[in-house]
């Protein structure tokens, strides 16, 4: 019986093996294990700017993405080479996972070989896991709307961003929605930096409420875009710029400048296109890291918004009951509001 073929590669210096790379990951495309692992090498800097020191989530498909999936939190305590570095964060429960934590490029593909199709990355640093050093803006289309309208509602979030002297750096989500990134400082803890994104969610919906919703309940969003806050409460993640996404057409989440959001698609970013994008023009979120920004102004405005009425918003299910949060019962099923 033939011995399975394996290949060591070296990546950033280091030895990575990659086994069974024939494997098919994408079916439809015919795409392999092989395929994957370089695409994260073609990609390289791109990534490896996404996730540098980012403790980060897994989204694993070792039989390619029409086989099983988990999501693994906790890099395994066997088997692992002795470079790989982790980071020890907490969830919202209290309990504890050392995450990977890419100290370089062979992080990566280290995750490739292991099926890592998808990577989420915490929006904090390894040397401060408290304090998102990123705030993650996801504008999510709801039924009737489409992609067209997340860039819709993205543009009236880069005006207020522009008001404020801030750059956001935008990408495709790699689906129909669209992501955009601001560098904050690590000064404050997930509860301010949520509240920060509640604050700029509500002024983008003040100025486009026929295209805006900050609405956690389904049932009162209607056929708008749902700008989701909770996407900067502890432990939630997004595929990181250049991650992959477990489709058929394998696109892959795109970061792009505000001018190209305008005339590009999501599916023009797959694993084939985005490598020769790269080699052309290189990163358009290379200057992320050039500047962070102070929140206190999005602070000040949840402060006026909460002496108006308009406070904290609900956490999803799963985390504890939070300090000043409003119940979380669908209003169609609160009690209360058909007792009025």
């Amino acid at each position: 019986m033939a011995k399975p073929e394996v290949a060591q590669i070296e990546v950033a210096g280091r030895p990575v093996r990659l086994t069974s790379p024939d494997k098919v990951y994408f079916p439809q495309r015919g795409y392999t294990k092989r395929d994957v692992f370089e695409y994260y090498l073609a990609v390289g800097d791109g990534i490896f700017r996404a996730l540098r020191n980012r403790p980060t989530t897994l989204q694993r498909f070792p039989e390619g993405i029409e086989g099983e999936m988990f999501f693994q939190k906790r890099v395994p305590t066997r088997g692992v080479p002795p470079w790989v570095e982790t980071a020890t964060i907490a969830f919202p429960s209290g309990r504890t996972a050392d995450e990977l934590c890419p100290g370089d490029l062979a992080h990566v593909a280290w995750a490739a070989q292991m099926g890592t199709i998808v990577f989420h990355p915490w929006p904090v640093r390894s040397a401060n896991v408290d304090n998102p050093d990123e705030l993650r803006i996801d504008l999510d289309p709801q039924p009737g709307t489409d992609f067209d309208d997340a860039v819709e509602a993205a543009g009236a979030l880069r005006e207020v961003l522009e008001e404020l002297g801030w750059t956001g750096w935008p990408k495709t989500s790699g689906g129909r929605g669209v992501h955009v990134y601001v560098r904050i400082k690590p000064d404050w803890n997930f509860v301010d930096a949520r509240r920060a994104g509640i604050a700029l969610a509500r002024e983008v919906e003040r100025r486009r409420p026929d295209k805006v919703t900050t609405n956690w309940w389904k049932e009162e969003r209607g056929q708008r875009v749902f700008i989701d806050y909770n996407q900067m409460a502890r432990d939630r993640t997004i595929a990181c710029a250049y991650s992959l996404r477990a489709n058929a057409r394998a696109t892959a989440s795109a970061p792009v400048t505000w001018d190209e959001l305008t005339e590009v698609e999501p599916d023009d970013f797959d694993l084939r296109t985005m490598p020769k994008r790269f080699a052309e023009i290189g990163d358009p979120h290379a200057g992320i890291d050039d500047s962070a920004v102070d929140i206190t102004p999005l602070l000040e405005w949840f402060a006026r918004d909460e002496a108006d009425g308009r406070g904290d918003m609900p956490y999803p299910p799963e985390y504890p009951k939070m300090p000043g949060e409003p119940k979380r019962v669908q209003p169609s099923k609160d009690r209360d509001l058909k007792d009025k």
